[in-house]
């Protein structure tokens, strides 16, 4: 019995499809539930393999429609409000989401195992992520259309703000309020995951320093994971110093609060003997009475979750990158320079 007798016995295959058709199992399985972005004569070859041989795509494979959700600390404010904004625009465009957490080493490898094996996912949606070479590489061999939500990842439509200007707009309001001594409280600018976004944000704080001819000093700038308890280490290491700067300016709100908490509990009145400028407009910053940058998290995943569901509908006209405004919130941790 030659093997194309056995396969339209109800044997064949996904691969065996693919085979006929000359492309890979991915792209058979996509096109079989019906995602546009797979070319028409691509369609049209595997529809024919498929009918050769009588090949019809199981029930099982056929409900599920994933959109993958890449993102590198789940729990953290910013990517909660996005993950959270990214499944409520989804209903009702019969796709679920597989959250993808790749904040360590040990996250980024299983992230890779598994979405190579999954094989099933209609797009990608990036959070506040960046990626080296080669996880890069493993995510265009997928071939399937990838969104950006904040940080960066070149070649992929993103939605997100101009990191180094907002931080910018941050430092110059310190600067105009007549401070001159300014600590800055970074994340960290080794960890490969969030290089892009820390990058930016450096630069926007030294070149306002450089506009204002105030001298960056490096005892001032400290690193620490972008959360709360790494606010309160970045203050611990700061109150250890012989000299204070006069006011200090946080990559996030979290970072920001813990240094805040630290310093009131030190004994050092905020604004009065020290000013601080978070980041984000997080829902604690109101009740911290903290100055703050704010950024329209979720109209970013919003936006970037249309936008990749056009691409999957066929429609490739929107922006590669689109910025979208922030602006100063002031409020009571900030004051002018006393001497």
């Amino acid at each position: 019995m030659s093997s194309n007798s056995a396969q339209r016995g109800g044997g064949a295959t996904v691969r065996d499809v693919a085979r006929r058709a000359g492309v890979s199992a991915t792209t058979v399985s996509r096109s079989l539930r019906g995602i546009s972005y797979v070319a028409p004569d691509t369609r049209e070859r595997i529809a024919r393999a498929a009918a050769e041989l009588d090949y019809a795509i199981p029930g099982h494979l056929a409900q599920p429609r994933l959109i993958g959700v890449v993102a590198r600390y789940p729990a953290q404010w910013f990517f909660a409000e996005s993950i959270s904004t990214i499944e409520q625009t989804l209903r009702g465009s019969g796709h679920d989401v597989v959250l993808f957490g790749v904040g360590d080493d040990e996250g980024r490898r299983n992230f890779l195992q598994r979405i190579a094996a999954l094989g099933c996912l209609d797009g990608i949606i990036v959070v506040a992520t960046s990626f080296d070479e080669a996880e890069r590489a493993v995510l265009d061999g997928l071939s399937v259309p990838v969104g950006v939500v904040g940080g960066y990842a070149p070649g992929s439509p993103r939605v997100g703000i101009d990191d180094e200007n907002a931080m910018r707009m941050a430092t110059h309001h310190l600067l105009a309020l007549g401070h001159r001594e300014i600590g800055l409280i970074s994340f960290s600018p080794g960890d490969t995951v969030g290089y892009d976004t820390t990058a930016a944000r450096r630069r926007g704080f030294t070149a306002a320093m450089e506009d204002a001819s105030a001298p960056v000093s490096p005892q001032w700038i400290i690193s620490r994971e972008s959360t709360v308890r790494g606010g309160v280490l970045a203050a611990e290491e700061l109150l250890a110093l012989s000299r204070l700067p006069t006011a200090l300016v946080a990559m996030s709100d979290e970072m920001a609060l813990g240094a805040l908490w630290t310093l009131r509990r030190a004994g050092i009145v905020v604004p009065d003997a020290m000013s601080i400028v978070g980041f984000d407009d997080h829902e604690m910053a109101i009740g911290s009475d903290l100055t703050t940058i704010y950024q329209p998290v979720r109209e970013q995943a919003e936006r970037a979750t249309l936008g990749l569901l056009a691409r999957l509908r066929g429609d490739t006209g929107e922006d590669p990158e689109t910025n979208l405004p922030t602006r100063l919130v002031v409020r009571g941790s900030t004051g002018p320079y006393r001497g």
